[in-house]
């Protein structure tokens, strides 16, 4: 495994590429789970209630760090306990990390996850959490924003 603080997610076109590829849901969820693998383990000291992502069945932490500016680039640590929702955190860590807390503000990250036929399979807890997670995310964008 990884440094948690110095790991790089999986480019989002090669995610994209990917999935655009797997046409069995099967298959795409074995990828989901593989993209999971490539997670390094979040630090005990930072599986905080504070990191930890409300709405979520499974559990989800998530870890913001923004350089400083007033249109900050962020970058995200995180983890899950399931394998699945790992590989969604990884998924969502390669959308928004290393972006402008002003293009976190604006992706749209559902849209993402659907062009990569993933929604339909997430059943509804699993998609409650992702949102939960992705809003967590541009809501600590937009703070970053208002500074």
């Amino acid at each position: 495994m990884t440094d948690a603080a110095a790991f790089t997610p999986t480019p989002l076109s090669d995610i994209l590429e990917n999935c655009a590829y797997l046409d069995d849901w099967q298959d795409r969820m074995s990828y989901v789970i593989e993209l999971g693998r490539t997670l390094p383990v979040l630090p005990e000291d930072k599986r905080t209630a504070e990191n930890k992502v409300q709405g979520c069945a499974s559990q989800v932490w998530l870890v913001t760090h923004a350089a400083d500016g007033g249109d900050p680039v962020l970058t995200f640590e995180g983890e899950s306990d399931a394998h699945i929702v790992r590989g969604l955190v990884a998924i969502v860590l390669s959308i928004f990390s290393g972006k402008t807390a002003s293009e976190i503000v604006r992706t749209d990250a559902l849209d993402l996850f659907g062009k990569m036929g993933l929604i339909e399979f997430l059943t509804a807890q699993r998609a409650n959490g992702l949102r939960s997670m992705v809003k967590r995310i541009q809501d600590q964008a937009a703070l970053r924003l208002r500074g």
